[in-house]
């Protein structure tokens, strides 16, 4: 495609207002942007730095309290959008102008096959219908790479995938070749490889069709892998706009340059140092401050910036950037930042005394010694670790198959359809003090296999020990004494926490139900809680929907603290969460790890994430354990070839980083029928031949403990993957 100066997208001084309890508040304020077609521009920033709200402006389609304030331009490809009817903005929407929203499965209407759903789209847009309709849909399919696009079509909604149903918007939304496309947050939530198939769709299909992108993501290894240019968004104004290239070698706003030191790099480890952060919280809508907004949170704030709006200055290398000491702070000597917003000294989870262990009352009678098959030892004795020998947790040969109801067809004919195996014969043991990071796709078993640990389902077989002893099957049949041991932080703390319970109540519930507190003891105890996450006293009287994702998070974090536990089930704890929030958490979790001791069981589809946070990784491909080793091991060959994809699709926050992508075909299969010899055989770009189609993979050991489920031999695999490792940067 010929590379094209004329823009498609123009916006100037565009400010977006909301009402308020008959108040405008001013969401976003004097926003720029220009587009030429065929150009990627991704916009950043936290929650509430207005996004989302400019994405629904620039399709006019803000909520009925919102509205553009006079004196803005917005114009398309030369046609003023903000003067159009509500009838001509539905021909934009129909042909010309697409978005993709965050979460696919609610954009699709769950009672219309996923065929007629694309088909209207499609006859909106052309006007079309009939076999040519149906051809263009499968034409389109195959361009987003939806495997068997047939019975695709004859599908609902909720029988996809998330990545497949992500597919379908993206094809709905580019089957009527839009000159603009919008897409907010497309990937969040995604595997790595379904985020890296989907942005290579995105970026080829947008290099073949010349379309015009606004990308939204809080991902900004994303935003350094896809975008041409930046736009970084702070409480509703521009902090800064460049090339992304120059963004990320030499941020010139101290945002910005939070943001990036915010991200875990593959590879880097708590041991090493604490994740920067970015102290305080956005300021609110209503209180906006009459100097800098970021004033308050900035670590070279003086007086002026509290004083006086700064001005978004335009460079002369094609940047903008708002901030009254941009100049200095660019030199290769910068001013010395404020004490207050320097780093807190956060001790490295290690350099501890282990924790002393209570043995929980048993469930049972104390387990007897028998003949285990070999084990897979979770967070071994590793340097400067905790010197605890004893393990916590012990797992053998752990089970969970879900019964499918039988179909008409099968009552008829007396048969039973297969369970689905989501956990098949997973070993391992939990070492105290430990980190165990859990990976895989989504529908690999990781977060069942939680399930089972915490008690919230019953193991179809196998034994779980805790600290040698037996425990129950499900969590109303554990003592409260074992209870106490294993606490669970899940996703959404939103939904994890009680909607009527304020904090201090959420808090005292456990303390007074497993460690048998006074109400004052628990109460003094709550508030000592909420200070060692960092929360003042007066978070204590809120209530979940008065707080911020991050300070929900920090609440059940608490929470799960609260009962003195020796295991921590973390699910996804920071996924949702924005850059600066995650990397507080995560410095949050190795302080509180370092302080009392406890293990961590951590699930996360992010690689850096969990590689920065634990000990040792395990990746699970439909239900099994493929590989464990520690975690400095894994970004390092030899690894299995299911890992080496995960490792090659991790969005690196770098423009200057390439990887040597391993692409796996097709989604993962059904854990109902699952794959004969290797189960992954059907996707590895690796496979040998029938052997791995025929004979379980055996596994094979390496240097400190590494252990990976192949038939390839470590050696074979070491030099099949020299030379292509996947985090390493292209000449």
């Amino acid at each position: 495609m010929a590379i094209t100066t004329r823009s498609l997208l123009d916006v100037e001084r565009l400010t977006i207002s909301y009402e308020v309890n008959k108040r405008w508040i001013p969401a976003v304020r004097d926003f720029h942007l220009r587009l030429r077609p065929g150009q990627i521009v991704g916009l950043v920033g936290e929650s509430g730095s207005g996004k989302s709200t400019i994405a629904l402006a620039l399709m006019r389609y803000l909520s009925g309290n919102g509205r553009v304030e006079s004196g803005g331009l917005l114009r398309f490809a030369g046609e003023d959008l903000l003067r159009k009817s509500d009838a001509e903005m539905r021909r934009l929407w129909a042909k010309r102008v697409k978005f993709v929203p965050q979460n696919a499965g609610a954009a699709l209407n769950p009672s219309i096959k996923i065929g007629p759903q694309v088909a209207e789209a499609l006859k909106a847009a052309d006007a079309i219908d009939g076999d040519a309709a149906y051809d263009t849909m499968m034409r389109v399919f195959h361009d987003v790479r939806l495997a068997d696009p047939e019975r695709v079509a004859e599908r609902y909604p909720h029988e996809l995938s998330g990545g497949m149903q992500q597919r379908v918007t993206i094809a709905m939304a580019l089957i009527s070749n839009p000159e603009l496309l919008i897409m907010d947050e497309p990937t969040t939530g995604l595997d790595v490889t379904t985020e890296a198939a989907i942005l290579d769709l995105v970026r080829g299909l947008i290099a073949e069709r010349g379309t015009g992108v606004i990308y939204i993501s809080h991902n900004l290894g994303v935003i350094a892998q896809l975008c041409e240019r930046v736009v970084v968004l702070y409480a509703g104004e521009i902090m800064e706009e460049a090339p992304v290239l120059d963004l990320f070698q030499a941020p010139r706003h101290p945002y910005t340059l939070g943001l990036i030191s915010s991200v875990p790099k593959p590879g880097q480890s708590k041991r090493a140092a604490p994740l920067q952060s970015i102290a305080g919280n956005p300021p609110a809508l209503t209180r906006l401050p009459g100097g800098c907004v970021f004033a308050e949170r900035c670590a070279w704030a003086i007086d002026i910036c509290r004083d006086k709006r700064p001005p978004l200055e335009q460079l002369a290398d094609k940047r903008a950037v708002r901030c009254h000491r941009w100049e200095e702070l660019s030199q290769p000597h910068p001013p010395t930042p404020s004490p207050r917003h320097q780093m807190p000294a956060i001790e490295i989870a290690g350099r501890g005394t282990t924790k002393p262990i209570r043995r929980p009352a048993p469930d049972a009678k104390s387990a007897t010694e028998q003949a285990k098959s070999p084990s897979i030892a979770m967070g071994g004795d590793l340097e400067g670790g905790w010197q605890a020998d004893e393990t916590l947790l012990r797992a053998d040969n752990l089970n969970k198959a879900f019964p499918v109801p039988r179909s008409l067809r099968e009552l008829l004919a007396r048969t039973a359809p297969s369970p689905i195996r989501a956990v098949d014969g997973v070993d391992l043991h939990l070492r105290a003090g430990r980190t165990l990071g859990l990976v895989g796709e989504s529908g690999s078993g990781k977060t069942t296999l939680a399930r089972l640990i915490i008690g919230l389902e019953e193991r179809s077989g196998g034994k779980l020990e805790l600290l040698g002893m037996d425990v129950r099957n499900h969590v109303r049949d554990r003592s409260q004494d074992v209870l106490s041991k294993i606490q669970m932080v899940f996703q959404n703390p939103q939904n994890s926490l009680n909607p009527y319970l304020s904090v201090r109540q959420a808090i005292r519930r456990p303390l007074i139900k497993l460690r048998r507190f006074s109400p004052a003891e628990a109460d003094a105890e709550a508030l000592a809680l909420l200070a060692r996450v960092n929360l003042r006293p007066e978070y204590a009287d809120r209530y979940p929907d008065e707080l911020s994702g991050g300070e929900k998070q920090r609440v059940a974090i608490a929470r799960a603290f609260a009962s003195d536990p020796d295991l921590i089930i973390c699910d996804e704890p920071v996924s949702a969460l924005d850059v600066s929030v995650q990397s507080a958490v995560l410095n949050l979790l190795a302080a509180l790890q370092d302080e009392h001791g406890s293990a961590y069981l951590f699930i996360s589809h992010n690689l850096s994430v969990v590689g920065y946070l634990a000990d040792t990784i395990a990746v699970m491909y439909l239900g099994q354990l493929v590989e464990v080793g520690e975690a400095r091991e894994l970004f390092q060959a030899p690894y299995h070839p299911y890992s080496e994809a995960l490792v090659s699709a991790i969005p690196v926050a770098d423009p200057r980083h390439s990887t040597a992508r391993i692409l796996l075909s097709d989604d993962l299969p059904s854990a109902q029928n699952l794959p004969s010899g290797c189960r992954f055989h059907t996707r590895c770009p690796r496979k040998i031949g029938e052997i791995c189609e025929r004979e379980e993979p055996p596994w094979r050991p390496g240097d400190r403990g590494h252990l990976i489920r192949c038939h390839i031999p470590l050696e074979e695999l070491t030099s099949l993957q020299s030379g292509s490792n996947p985090l390493e940067k292209a000449d």
